[in-house]
């Protein structure tokens, strides 16, 4: 089960107990009744021998070519944390780490392709022929021509804005010309190799489930500044 795969991985940690563990997830979780899924996996890490902090990320601001929000928790083992503990509040003691990120923004325009491929299907090459001005997706046109709810995941790609998330199901759509991401701008948007080996499997669906490689380095490069340097 999905809901149970977090603290599976928890209890790995707490088998293995690696000096540092790091845990992704989506934005939602920190919204609403989500809220308390987090209480239980600081519980769980406290439980495993942990200090446990979360952070909200955005990609782009770490010189990816796309938005991507991610929750990251970050993990120190409680004997090697002493030197770094810290007061946040009158009640809560943690392991210091400094996580700021502001690279400059990378726009789509600048990985876009000079190419008409892949082209939309007659469905939504009609839809993208109706966008008008303000739409971020072609659910607008969609409405309008057929007065049908749909077309939501269509997002459009802006020259002059960071690429939209890659996601699992890629369906994103240029607003100047009627087609598709291809899978090399899929893979830049994502930070992957160029030559990386997708093993047969689709390149939209590995990147949109997949953290960006240059996103995790990032973050690791300040934990190993910050922390594994100094034990």
């Amino acid at each position: 089960m999905l809901d149970t795969l977090f603290f599976d991985f928890i209890d790995l940690a707490k088998e293995l107990q690696p000096k540092v563990v790091i845990a992704e997830n989506v934005k939602g979780m920190l919204m609403g009744e989500a809220r308390s899924y987090v209480r239980k996996i600081y519980k769980e890490f406290d439980d495993a021998g942990y200090y446990v902090n979360h952070w909200l990320f955005n990609s782009a601001d770490m010189g990816v070519p796309q938005k991507r929000e991610r929750v990251l928790f970050i993990s120190l083992r409680k004997d090697l944390a002493t030197p770094f503990l810290k007061s946040v509040d009158m009640f809560t003691i943690l392991p210091e780490l400094k996580l700021n990120f502001n690279e400059k923004h990378i726009l789509w325009k600048d990985i876009k392709e000079d190419t008409t491929q892949p082209k939309l299907t007659e469905t939504l090459l009609e839809y993208w022929e109706n966008k008008q001005d303000g739409d971020i997706d072609l659910s607008g046109a969609a409405m309008r021509l057929k007065g049908i709810v749909s077309c939501f995941n269509n997002k459009f790609l802006f020259d002059n804005k960071v690429s939209n998330t890659v996601t699992g199901g890629e369906k994103c759509v240029l607003w100047d010309i009627p087609r598709m991401r291809t899978d090399t701008e899929i893979i830049k948007c994502s930070s992957f190799p160029l030559d990386y080996d997708f093993n047969g499997i689709n390149v939209g669906y590995v990147c949109g489930m997949s953290v960006p490689p240059i996103m995790i380095g990032k973050i690791v490069e300040k934990i190993y500044e910050q922390w594994l340097s100094k034990i």
